[in-house]
């Protein structure tokens, strides 16, 4: 493959002649990237298991006889390469799942380790480039980080016809022949997996939309706010209910007040930050910078913004800028303005 694949381990192209190529393969690194997200969790995992899937194929491509399509055979590869992935791992978690809610005078930051927190993705990594307004919408509505943590509470084979049913939108059959099992098997698998989304109610989410002028509004009242560091303002943005989570910390916040007051008391430090606009899990989202003693501004956070009825009701701070601010393309630090 032309990414992550030593040299001793590439296929000759003059000597041998594949029924598939690098391109046609390349092709479908987006949509299995957000399909592997999707099932693990964890971006950095998905773009491990969506590379070795296109390894596999280039090393197969010869032995490819066209008896289901190119994508279908992909998805297989994929899917077992995810099923190995998560193997005994425990699955993934956001913190508001994970413990009780605390509050800003019992607030204790406790670290938890990398793989127990569901990962933002780059939208870039998962939306195609030129896709139709109304795909590029159920994408990003289907990678929100509430939706995904959702997700791993199923049996791993369960998120998998959940995946290629309700979100991907194949047919019973096609999923029975990908999983090699039979209808009957992959229609139980999913009234199950639905039956357990039920339960838990994921939080519905806005995704991000350039289009829209009152959600472009808020996220500039909001960076505004911000970057004053004028908490009346903030507040006038926060839902009654809004959460805010700080992995790797364990620690989470609910209500408007208690927000309000960690930015004030522990999280004051922040004041003077600048903010990036970006876009994470099909949402809104922002690179944190704080002042740094040469006058500039040295990442601090990536900020994911949930929206709901034009309010903020979450604000997910991921403080692990090495991993991933180079994903999203954001700058090792900010020069003074």
């Amino acid at each position: 493959m032309a990414q992550g694949v030593a040299p001793d381990e590439a296929v000759d192209i003059t000597t041998t002649t594949p029924r598939i190529t690098e391109a046609q393969l390349e092709g479908y690194r987006t949509e299995l990237t957000g399909y592997c997200y999707r099932m693990l969790g964890s971006a950095f995992d998905a773009e491990d298991a969506v590379q070795d899937t296109l390894t596999r194929a280039w090393r197969a491509a010869d032995r490819f006889e066209g008896r289901s399509s190119l994508r279908t055979w992909l998805y297989r590869i994929a899917t077992n390469v995810c099923l190995d992935v998560i193997g005994g791992k425990h699955r993934r978690t956001r913190p508001m799942d994970l413990g009780p809610v605390s509050t800003v005078a019992t607030a204790e930051l406790t670290v938890r380790p990398d793989g127990t927190w569901i990962e933002p993705i780059a939208d870039g990594k998962i939306l195609p480039s030129n896709g139709d307004p109304a795909e590029i919408t159920a994408i990003r509505d289907s990678v929100r980080l509430a939706f995904v943590a959702a997700l791993q509470h199923l049996p791993a084979r369960q998120r998998a016809v959940l995946l290629l049913r309700d979100v991907l939108r194949w047919r019973a059959a096609e999923v029975a022949e990908l999983l090699e099992t039979t209808v009957a098997s992959v229609n139980s698998a999913l009234q199950r997996a639905r039956a357990t989304l039920g339960e838990l109610r994921p939080a519905e989410t806005e995704p991000l939309d350039p289009l829209n002028d009152e959600q472009k509004v808020l996220l500039d009242r909001f960076l505004d706010a911000f970057e004053r560091y004028d908490m009346d303002a903030l507040a006038a943005l926060l839902h009654e209910d809004a959460t805010q989570s700080m992995p790797p910390y364990d620690l989470w916040l609910q209500g408007r007040d208690e927000v309000v007051g960690w930015m004030l008391g522990p999280g004051a430090e922040c004041e003077g930050s600048r903010l990036l606009p970006t876009a994470a899990n099909g949402m809104p989202a922002f690179g944190q910078y704080r002042r740094s003693p040469d006058g500039g501004h040295e990442p601090w956070a990536l900020q994911i913004v949930e929206i709901i009825d034009g309010r903020i009701t979450g604000l997910n701070a991921y403080l692990d800028t090495a991993r991933w601010f180079p994903m999203f393309g954001l700058p090792d630090r900010l020069d003074p303005a």
